[in-house]
C-alpha cells in the first residue's frame, strides 16, 4: 500500500478562503474607510473654524492699526457696537484721489466703511455676491480713554457653549465665536 496515495475525499488538503473570511475583510476594510472620511470631514471643518479666526483675529488687527495711524484724537469716532449690522453707505471720499486728499474726519469715515466691508465679506465678491468675510460677522469698538477693545464675533458651524464674553457685540447663541483684542493708543 501506498503511504502518499491522494484520496479525492479527503478534504483536509483543501486551502483558500472560506465566504466567511471575505465578508469580516470587507467589513474591517469598509470600518476603516468610512474612518478615514470622517476623519477627513472633521478636519476640514477644523481648518475652516481655523481660518474663520484667524481672519477675525487679523480684522481686529487691521482696525486698531487704522485707529492708530489716524491718532489718538479719534479714538472716540471709531467707537461704534454695530459694525456688521447693516453697511454704510460708500463714502463721498474714499481717500484714493491724490487730488482731493483726505483730512482726518473724512479718514475716520472711510477706514469705517471699509472695515465693517471686510467684516462682512463685501470687500470679496463673485458676480456681486459676497464671497469673503466672516458668517455672520459683527464688530465693536468700546473705548476707555486711550484704551481700546475691538470684539469681533461671527457664527461658527457647530453649537457649544457661548464665550459670553462680550454679549454687546455680536448674535448670542450657541454658535458665536468673538475675538476680543485690547489694546493702548499713544
Amino acid at each position: 500500500m501506498n503511504k502518499f496515495s491522494i484520496s479525492s475525499n479527503n478534504k483536509s488538503n483543501q486551502s483558500g478562503m472560506t465566504f466567511i473570511e471575505v465578508l469580516i475583510a470587507l467589513v474591517i476594510i469598509v470600518t476603516g474607510i468610512l474612518g478615514a472620511v470622517a476623519m477627513q470631514a472633521t478636519a476640514k471643518q477644523g481648518s475652516f473654524d481655523a481660518m474663520q479666526r484667524s481672519l477675525a483675529s487679523s480684522l481686529a488687527q487691521d482696525i486698531i492699526g487704522r485707529i492708530r495711524s489716524n491718532g489718538v484724537n479719534n479714538i472716540a469716532a471709531y467707537s461704534i457696537d454695530d459694525y456688521g449690522a447693516i453697511l454704510d453707505d460708500v463714502p463721498v471720499n474714499q481717500c484714493t484721489n491724490a487730488n482731493a486728499p483726505c483730512n482726518e474726519a473724512t479718514m475716520v469715515i472711510n477706514d469705517m466703511y471699509e472695515w465693517e466691508l471686510s467684516l462682512i465679506g463685501g470687500d470679496v465678491t463673485e458676480n456681486d455676491v459676497p464671497r469673503g468675510g466672516l458668517i455672520g460677522g459683527r464688530g465693536c469698538i468700546f473705548q476707555n480713554g486711550n484704551a481700546v477693545t475691538v470684539v469681533v464675533s461671527w457664527l461658527g458651524r457647530n453649537e457649544m457653549r457661548d464665550s459670553e464674553k462680550s454679549d454687546d457685540c455680536g448674535i448670542a447663541g450657541a454658535r458665536r465665536r468673538q475675538v476680543i483684542v485690547e489694546a493702548f493708543i499713544i
